[in-house]
């Protein structure tokens, strides 16, 4: 049954035993990943069928006791049962930052299993919906040959437009926003670090044209920081970025307990029942 949301009901720690302890809220695009997004994406990927593998790197001292070990990083690597794509949990591992924000999650295809390199990579912070990125993987999932490309831009762009994002009215065929302007998906260059297979994105000179990839992020207050940060290779296939961005844009609600401090008015919420 789906209900009727409201901008009226709180949420947040529960105390009279009749407020309800979770909402359904909307739109997803600014309802944070709910605290889980560990579990949510890990769970997904066990119904997938993919591998989970712990990697943990530190220091023992010689006689030292077990408890008293300095773990220095832990990485969480799921693989794929055919092992050409794989995501890895890299929190915990020091990861470098898209827009000041750690990237939680890195999600990596390739086209041969006998080779050890990424055709392209992925990167989501924390804050993501764990939805919109449980989507992505079953997308990525579903496909025989995860790193051929398939469909050009107008994939991402028409995906979103369905669902009432805009244009951007200077660069129309490579971007668009919400109605709230808070945010915002475009093709462009990358940020420095993001890895791809097409060496052309590594030694392109200054004068050269670097290669393209899409960005997603929401800045729910201009220039107070931004909620979540996405950024995808030039080598993603668009078709994956676009089943990204659908249930990024998706007007369906999602279910939450927690909700980021900087969209908490901007939601609108019904009491799960």
């Amino acid at each position: 049954m789906e209900g009727y949301l409201h901008p009226d009901f709180p949420i947040g720690p529960p105390s009279p035993v009749n407020v309800p302890s979770a909402y359904w809220v909307g739109p997803r695009h600014l309802a944070g990943d709910d605290g889980r997004l560990y579990d949510a994406v890990a769970d997904t990927l066990a119904g997938l069928g993919w591998t989970s593998l712990t990697i943990v790197r530190g220091r023992q001292q010689p006689d030292e006791a077990l408890e008293d070990r300095q773990v220095l990083r832990s990485t969480v690597l799921h693989i794929s049962p055919d092992s050409l794509r794989w995501a890895q949990w890299v929190l915990p591992d020091e990861p470098f930052h898209l827009g000041k924000l750690p990237i939680a999650w890195q999600v990596s295809a390739r086209s041969d299993p006998s080779s050890p390199l990424a055709q392209w990579s992925a990167y989501f912070t924390p804050e993501v919906p764990g939805e919109v990125l449980g989507t992505f993987l079953a997308a990525l999932d579903a496909r025989d040959q995860p790193a051929m490309p398939l469909g050009g831009p107008e994939l991402v762009l028409d995906a979103v437009t369905a669902h009432g994002w805009l244009r951007d009215v200077d660069q129309p065929g490579t971007g668009a926003v919400d109605p709230t302007f808070a945010s915002h998906v475009r093709l462009g260059e990358v940020p420095p670090l993001i890895q791809d297979g097409d060496t052309l994105a590594l030694v392109a000179e200054a004068d050269e044209a670097a290669l393209a990839g899409w960005q997603a992020w929401a800045e729910p207050v201009l220039g107070a920081g931004y909620l979540w940060a996405a950024s995808f290779g030039p080598s993603v296939p668009h078709d994956l970025v676009a089943a990204f961005v659908d249930s990024l844009s998706s007007s369906a609600p999602v279910l939450r307990r927690v909700v980021p401090e900087s969209t908490h008015d901007r939601l609108l919420r019904a009491p799960a029942g």
